[in-house]
């Protein structure tokens, strides 16, 4: 078998919200998350709301308006033959 063909692998801290919540083997020292088991509506019963910088502003602006009326992109389609 060759040498040196995976990379080394560490006792990963996985952080969220800046806490440690559980430790994983990984390639990576340390994991930085936005949401795991602990804070998933699945796992929890529990709806929780996830802005990750302005997605929900930069989505408002580019539907705005008569964005999928017909003749802007988002017409009706043509039928294939």
């Amino acid at each position: 078998m060759k040498k040196d063909t995976h990379p080394p692998l560490h006792n990963c801290k996985v952080y969220y919200n800046g806490e440690v919540v559980m430790e994983v083997g990984a390639t990576v020292p340390e994991l930085h998350v936005d949401v795991w088991s602990g804070s998933h509506p699945f796992f929890t019963g529990k709806q929780t709301f996830v802005d990750a910088t302005g997605r929900v502003e930069r989505f408002q602006k580019r539907f705005a308006g008569n964005y999928f009326s017909k003749g802007k992109g988002g017409g009706s389609k043509k039928a294939r033959k």
